[in-house]
């Protein structure tokens, strides 16, 4: 005779409104249908109103002829394109700025975070009156001082200041010589490729190697004799199909070359030393965070500093400063924006100012803009995570 016990006799589980699940699915239910409410009587309104208004909802305006120039373009443009390159004019304009800042950025913050830490006095003090000066003061007002105060000082294009005689500062700009590509221009850029493309294989080697057998490769030196030695040798055996095209003065401005413009110019200046003030407190706070037995064990090896800092430290201190680093680059896209103040043709001054007052699209560019900055954002963002998991520490 078998004895039935409590936990025989207690019921099954069934469909309860005191079932804690239960309940909160129900609510979970419930939130949702209020939130689509909530959007479809706001959509539905503001599509009445905007019909009413006679305002766009639909990107027909995309092949319409725009109706006005662009002073600084990456791709073919005129008065006679459509809206819809206009758009991409001021997508590449801001992929450009957000390039070129990211790196300039992260180059003064690394070099400003060692100088801080170095034992000279003037040194380290000169660096954090740089952090504490730049970090501390409104980036657009920055902006505004380096196009305003800086770059509009300078002299006209007849007196501008001369570099060999081959680059012009002026007024109006930077103005550089120009490559000008020729048949058979394409190999040189094949083999900066395959160039690159080795140098990362043999820096993978090479650190497999020196892990399994602790000997060290020269990756630096080979490197770059791949990167620059192979473009040299496609160049030269492709008949030098690569020229430059020489900036020369007639009149009032030049002619030929390649000119950067005072608006580029400023803002890329603005991002880098407002943004790389941030970052080097990142780095220094990273080094720092390293042990201090790290530096007297490469010390009691006969390691010199430097190559203590570059191959000892650093490495270990990525782990501390990757993370806080991505918001600091994610920043510095979306602060990029603010080029609309000193007049920079980037995204938000080209489609979400100009086009968005010619046509009325104000969703339709609004939203476009807002969806460009947020793939750029999280593309950036998950390179940084997959850099992230290649530097941080694995716990066995």
């Amino acid at each position: 005779m078998t004895v039935q016990t409590a936990g025989d006799r207690a019921p099954k589980a069934g469909f309860s409104l005191y079932d804690p699940r239960l309940r909160g699915i129900v609510y979970q239910v419930v939130m949702l249908a209020i939130l689509v409410a909530l959007v479809w009587t706001a959509s539905s309104y503001a599509v009445a109103n905007m019909a009413r208004l006679g305002i766009p909802l639909n990107f027909n305006f995309w092949n319409q002829t725009a109706g006005f120039e662009i002073n600084q373009t990456l791709v073919s443009y005129s008065a006679l394109s459509t809206y819809g390159q206009a758009f991409w004019v001021g997508l590449y304009n801001t992929l450009l700025v957000g390039a070129l800042g990211v790196v300039f950025a992260t180059v003064i913050g690394f070099v400003v975070a060692v100088l801080r830490l170095s034992p000279n006095w003037i040194v380290s003090k000169l660096a954090t009156v740089y952090v504490e000066l730049f970090r501390n003061i409104p980036l657009l007002l920055q902006l505004v001082f380096w196009y305003t105060v800086v770059l509009k000082s300078l002299p006209q294009p007849r007196q501008s200041v001369s570099v060999f005689g081959a680059v012009f500062l002026n007024t109006r700009g930077l103005v550089v010589p120009n490559a000008v590509f020729r048949d058979n221009a394409a190999v040189v850029g094949w083999a900066l490729l395959a160039g690159i493309l080795l140098t990362i294989a043999f820096s993978i080697y090479a650190g497999r190697r020196q892990a399994a057998t602790g000997q060290q490769s020269p990756v630096l030196l080979v490197g770059l004799g791949l990167v620059l030695g192979l473009p040299v040798l496609a160049y030269l055996a492709a008949g030098m199909p690569i020229g430059l095209e020489m900036p020369v003065l007639r009149g009032f401005n030049f002619a030929g070359g390649r000119q950067i413009f005072p608006e580029l110019a400023a803002l890329l200046i603005g991002l880098s030393i407002y943004t790389g003030a941030f970052i080097s407190e990142i780095v220094r706070a990273g080094i720092m965070a390293v042990g201090r037995g790290q530096h007297e064990a490469a010390s009691a090896l006969g390691i010199r500093s430097n190559v203590t800092m570059r191959r000892v430290v650093i490495p270990q201190a990525m782990r501390v400063i990757v993370p806080p680093l991505t918001n600091q680059y994610l920043n510095l896209v979306k602060n990029s924006s603010l080029a609309v103040f000193i007049g920079y043709p980037d995204l938000v001054q080209v489609f979400a100012g100009t086009v968005l007052n010619q046509t009325g699209a104000a969703i339709q560019c609004m939203a476009l803009t807002g969806l460009v900055y947020l793939a750029i954002s999280l593309a950036l963002s998950t390179l940084m995570n997959v850099y992230n998991k290649r530097v941080a520490l694995v716990e066995r």
